[in-house]
């Protein structure tokens, strides 16, 4: 029995699934799959080998069922036809119970069995009257999600300032803690509007060359470190991180820029120097 990775659901979820006896798909395919939520629509990423299992912590599991016939395709279509009319009945519902959430997306899953309405709030929401009446009235089961507000450009933004699809959008199925140390470890701009993303937060690719730069910065001597060097002896006074180059103030408060292989030894290193 095949193992694959399958994306499904509009957070965009990764889970490793069984074929069912039968069912052979490969990257790309679309597929409907049974999941803890439902019977739902997916997309093959790849094969779960155990590299890649290995690189998903505590994955969801479910089955992929079969293909995803033009039956499905019709489902889907029209489900997302009445998409519109379902977020009508639910925005009014929540202004009359006078609700303190701000409707994000409604998913509805292919089988029927529920329909996940997401949404943002500062406080918690006894949102129990709400659910109570929309299953009534749309005659399946309503799931509230409370999500934040990256999980929120998670499901609307389209594109980022690099001109790309927004990262959380397309490859990424958790979101990087990001801090403003990697900020200025990596020298970027501090102005908050062009180091946020569509979030409002820290962007996530600041994320992706940290480590690099962490693993290159413990190779460097210090700021502030004394050093010998080729042509004398002089101060570390700045980086050059990804170049591995060194801005040192010679002792006749000359500056230079060398090559880190040109530091023959450190004299004394930073108590100080920044992280």
């Amino acid at each position: 029995m095949s193992r694959q990775v399958v994306r499904y659901g509009s957070m965009r979820n990764l889970a490793v699934m069984n074929c069912r006896p039968g069912v052979e798909c490969r990257r790309g395919d679309e597929v409907v799959v049974r999941t803890n939520r439902g019977v739902e629509a997916g997309q093959v990423v790849c094969e779960a080998t155990d590299k890649v299992v290995a690189y998903m912590n505590q994955s969801p599991a479910g089955t992929i069922l079969r293909m995803l016939s033009a039956d499905d395709a019709a489902q889907l279509a029209k489900l997302a036809s009445l998409k519109s009319s379902r977020w009508d009945i639910v925005e009014r519902h929540v202004r009359q119970l006078q609700l303190q959430m701000k409707l994000v997306d409604i998913e509805q899953i292919l089988g029927g069995e529920r329909i996940v309405i997401y949404y943002v709030s500062e406080d918690r929401v006894d949102f129990r009257e709400l659910v109570k009446i929309l299953a009534n009235q749309l005659q399946t089961r309503i799931e509230m999600h409370q999500i934040g507000i990256r999980d929120e450009a998670k499901l609307l933004a389209d594109y980022g300032d690099c001109g790309k699809p927004v990262c959380c959008n397309t490859h990424l199925s958790a979101m990087p803690p990001v801090s403003m140390k990697m900020a200025k470890l990596q020298k970027a701009t501090l102005d908050p509007t062009k180091i946020s993303g569509r979030c409002g937060r820290l962007k996530c690719c600041l994320r992706y060359e940290f480590n690099h730069y962490e693993e290159v910065q413990r190779q460097l001597p210090p700021i502030g470190s004394q050093v010998v060097t080729k042509v004398g002896k002089g101060r570390v006074v700045s980086q050059e991180i990804l170049a591995q180059q060194l801005l040192v103030e010679m002792e006749d408060h000359r500056r230079i820029m060398i090559d880190a292989g040109e530091v023959l030894s450190v004299i004394k290193k930073s108590r100080n120097h920044p992280d």
